[in-house]
């Protein structure tokens, strides 16, 4: 059971403010959520498979083809950034 007191801990976590009566009516709102939650969990799932997605899911991914690449000048001439061969970038560490 969430009381007011935790919802005004969780408002001023978020930086918002909630006053007295807001607070009394939020604790009365998510404990009807998680009463409703109580509920889902006695329902007996056991045969029920795992739904994933309401709708089939087919992979629609193309097959994997070798193709001849671009040529390594072609990639690297629009760039000024660039070192033996590859891009040169930014040290991150």
């Amino acid at each position: 059971m969430i009381t007011k007191e935790e919802v005004e801990h969780v408002g001023w976590l978020a930086r918002i403010e909630i006053d007295e009566k807001e607070s009394d009516e939020y604790a009365e709102k998510l404990n009807s959520v998680l009463d409703y939650f109580g509920q889902l969990d006695e329902v007996d799932t056991e045969d029920v498979p795992p739904t994933y997605h309401v709708m089939d899911v087919v992979n629609v991914f193309r097959e994997d083809e070798v193709k001849e690449s671009m040529p390594q000048e072609v990639v690297l001439a629009n760039t000024e950034h660039k070192k033996e061969g590859n891009f040169k970038s930014p040290k991150i560490m």
